[in-house]
Formats: C-alpha cells, structure tokens, sequence
C-alpha cells in the first residue's frame, strides 16, 4: 500500500492452524492440569507468553485450584507489563486461581548494575547467568517455596533442548519433592495460536512482531523468517547456552547466584532504573522481521 503504512498480518492470522488431532491433545492437557490439581499445593509459573496465557485461560475455565505467578524481573517489555496489569485485573475474579507476582531484591540488582553496569549480559555468559540468577531464580525459589508440583508452557517444539520434555517431569521428585507438569508438550505453535483464536485469550502483543519467545527486554529481539523459534533469545550466545535455568533439571549445577540465599548481594540489573542498552549491531532488531 502506496503512502502509508503496509497491512500487517496477526499472530492469529499467521499461526492458527491447528494439528489434525488437536482434540486430542486438548484432552491430554486438560487430564495433566487434573492431575496437577490433585498433586497438592500447586502454582503455575506465567510467563505472559503465549502458551502459558493458554494454560492459565485452561485453569480458569475448568475452575482448577492452581495458582498463578509471573515473575516481574524488572526489565520486561512495557507490552509485558501492560499485559501483566490485564492478567492481575482477570484473576482478580478467579479467587481458585490467584495471581501473585514475584519480584528481584532490589538491593542485589542495584549492587549488581553499580559494579557490572548496565550492559554486564553482554560481556560473558557468567555475567547474563549472574543477571538471570537474579532477575529470575532467586525469585523462582521463592514462588516454589511450599509447592508439591509446578505447571509450565514448555513444549518439545520450542527447542533441540526441549524435545524431551513429558507431560509430567519426575526429575526433581526425589530431590525436591517437585513435579513440573508441562501441559502443552506436544502442542504445536499452530496449535497454541488455535486455542487462542477460538477462545479468545488475551496474549502479549509482541507475538504480532514476530516475538515467538519474550524474556527480559534486553535480552530479546524478533525474530526473521527461517530462524529458531528461540533465535531471539540472548542471540548473541551460542545456541547451546540458551536458556536462563528456570527450566534446569540439576540446580545444583546451576551458578551460586542461581540457588536460593546465595549472592543476594552480589547480583544483576536495576529494576528501577532504565533498562541495559542493546549493542549497537542489533539496534534495530526489535523492528518487525518480514515473513
């Protein structure tokens, strides 16, 4: 279109296109979050991406007794927060589903940026795992705290990393008394952006710009036609090194920073104060990718 701005196509409009036994994977994934339910005192872990604002719509329209917690690592999108205001306003009417948010300590992301500066997740992958330890673990340790089982949006497409991943990861049981249930594992991007369609769910509108995976601002960028579904993900690593230790199986072989009680006076960025500059190369990567 000639003198103004070219029609762009939705996350819907590109993506929802469901697998041939979608019925069935959506029975799958209701049974998991049954028995989630049933496991004992049990959280989802939002991330205010796509599939786990599937999850959460799926908790609230079987009125399970799973609560809800995103992690506000200080340095989200504006588009995540905003989505985040709306998830608080909606789960304020889910009294099974409570929403609560869990945050960095304040002085350790300080003390962290004063030493390291703002671009620390840039010099070394130590330093973005410091930051992630911060900004991320220390947090999830504490909305675990008392869990019997937790309930994610990993599914096996998302990665090379994550093809293994089961409806229902036993891993941590023994160590922890944890469960990590993970509904969606054989769901397709199609099949994520179908649920959404058809039900409606509010979701991140950086998923229009071609987000399919959102983390902190500066460690996310779009992604273009051809790449990794988590290309965008600290794109300045090798592919190997991507992921922040959330979904670790072994804690223990985690950095200190990233276990809880450790370093919390040693550790990452400001979440009151601006967010760390994108090296100058990639400036321009939060620009829509073309399809």
């Amino acid at each position: 279109m000639l003198g103004g701005d070219a029609p762009t196509a939705s996350a819907i409009d590109l993506y929802a296109k469901p697998s041939p036994d979608f019925s069935t994977k959506l029975h799958e994934t209701i049974l998991t979050l049954l028995k989630a339910a049933s496991a004992g005192p049990v959280a989802q872990a939002n991330s205010l991406g796509a599939e786990d604002m599937v999850i959460t719509h799926l908790i609230n329209a079987h009125q399970l007794p799973i609560g809800v917690f995103v992690l506000d690592t200080g340095a989200l999108h504006e588009e995540s927060l905003a989505l985040l205001e709306r998830l608080q306003a909606q789960q304020a009417g889910y009294a099974h589903a409570p929403l609560t948010v869990y945050r960095p300590v304040a002085e350790a992301v300080v003390q962290f940026v004063a030493r390291e500066g703002q671009d620390a997740m840039y010099k070394s992958i130590e330093l973005r795992k410091a930051c992630c330890g911060i900004r991320k673990l220390e947090p999830l340790a504490r909305a675990l705290a008392g869990q019997a089982a937790w309930v994610t949006g990993l599914r096996k497409e998302q990665s090379g990393a994550r093809a293994d991943v089961a409806l229902v990861d036993r891993s941590e049981e023994q160590s922890k008394g944890l469960l990590k249930y993970n509904p969606l594992a054989h769901w397709s991007w199609g099949d994520v952006w179908h649920y959404i369609a058809q039900n409606a769910v509010d979701y991140n509108p950086l998923h229009d710009q071609f987000y399919p995976s959102i983390g902190c601002e500066p460690c996310t960028r779009a992604i273009t036609l051809g790449e990794d579904f988590r290309a965008g993900r600290w794109w300045w690593e090798d592919e190997a090194a991507k992921e922040c230790g959330l979904h670790v199986k072994d804690s223990n072989s985690l950095p200190l920073w990233g276990r809880v009680g450790v370093g919390a006076n040693h550790l990452p960025d400001d979440s009151s104060g601006p967010h760390p500059h994108l090296p100058p190369a990639v400036e321009g990567a939060s620009q829509k990718a073309h399809a």
